[in-house]
């Protein structure tokens, strides 16, 4: 069995982990939508996905394949990855973003992408605590250094603060030992899964409208850090065209417009030309509502903005180290 197989159905076990969980406590089925790298000729993935219920404004869980055999001039031999998000409905209940990815290249190099990250509106020390301790314990040698990458990765410097309250993330990570470190990413990414449906399954009394607010505002927060720093979502968006909604599928259901435009003038440039374009793509309303429409639109918005504007891609969050993501595809 080749490493990339291996990753594939390591990635897809967590997905359906997952999947069931969630499908579990909101008493409804994800719909599977499948897509196609140019037809299917260089891989492709299928996401689960579910939104506007009772327990979940909106969840993603992508996984995903491509490989470019056959094409001997393209640096990538295969990706494969997981890629999540879920944003329940109830402002208590926190967000949850999780990726897993394996990278191969022909060169010979690879390595493994492991980040779990907790976001919620209203942070709950007990939750956070909680979550610490379920990857600590799943990864007790490389969680500091994780934690670091993570607090550096999810700082959000125009705003001065961090998306989200605990940040794991291993970039470029290959100790030279695959199964050792399939081993891990499986570990902390079921420790994520587990801790997480933990958490969600907790009863909350009804939302009053000041929770509403500071949920909205937060996921305004959460949209902004996607959209303008988020290196994985950029990168994804700028490879190709084919799976716009699913990268995208991460961004929350509804933001304050306002709460976003004022946060203009702490932009460095170029990235407020980036802002403007994502503004303008939004309804004219206070509370703008993201669907597949809006979602298609500020994907090619935030393509034509890197593409005029390529030096801003040294704008983007890193952790310690930055892969040549775009550059490996080509």
């Amino acid at each position: 069995m080749t490493k990339r197989t291996e990753a594939l159905q390591m990635v897809k076990s967590l997905q359906s982990r997952l999947v069931a969980g969630l499908e579990k406590q909101a008493g409804l089925p994800f719909m599977a939508t499948e897509w196609h790298r140019d037809g299917g000729r260089h891989g492709g993935g299928v996401r689960f996905g579910l939104a506007d219920s009772t327990l979940l404004d909106r969840a993603s869980v992508n996984v995903s394949q491509v490989h470019y055999e056959g094409e001997p001039e393209r640096k990538l031999a295969s990706a494969t990855a997981l890629s999540t998000i879920v944003h329940p409905a109830h402002p208590r209940a926190p967000s949850v973003h999780i990726h897993m990815s394996w990278t191969e290249l022909k060169s010979g190099t690879s390595y493994w992408r492991i980040m779990a990250d907790l976001n919620p509106a209203i942070p709950n020390p007990r939750h956070t605590e909680r979550v610490i301790e379920g990857l600590r314990k799943a990864s007790p040698s490389v969680f500091d250094e994780a934690e670091q990458q993570g607090n550096r990765y999810f700082f959000i410097p125009a705003l001065e603060r961090y998306r989200g309250v605990v940040h794991y993330y291993l970039e470029n990570y290959n100790t030279g030992d695959f199964a050792a470190d399939e081993g891990l990413a499986k570990r902390v990414g079921e420790a994520s899964i587990d801790t997480y449906l933990e958490l969600l399954g907790e009863p909350h009394s009804p939302a009053t409208t000041e929770e509403i607010a500071i949920q909205r505002a937060y996921h305004t927060l959460y949209f902004f850090q996607v959209l303008t720093l988020d290196r994985g979502t950029t990168a994804g968006l700028l490879v190709h065209n084919q799976n716009d909604l699913g990268i995208l599928g991460s961004l929350p259901p509804r933001i304050n417009k306002n709460l976003l435009a004022s946060w203009r003038s702490r932009m460095e440039p170029p990235q407020g030309k980036l802002l403007d374009r994502l503004l303008a793509e939004l309804p004219n309303t206070g509370t703008c509502i993201i669907d597949d429409e809006i979602k298609q639109k500020l994907a090619d918005a935030v393509r034509a903005h890197y593409q005029n504007n390529p030096e801003a891609l040294g704008l983007q969050a890193s952790g310690n180290s930055s892969p040549p993501t775009i550059n490996n595809h080509r």
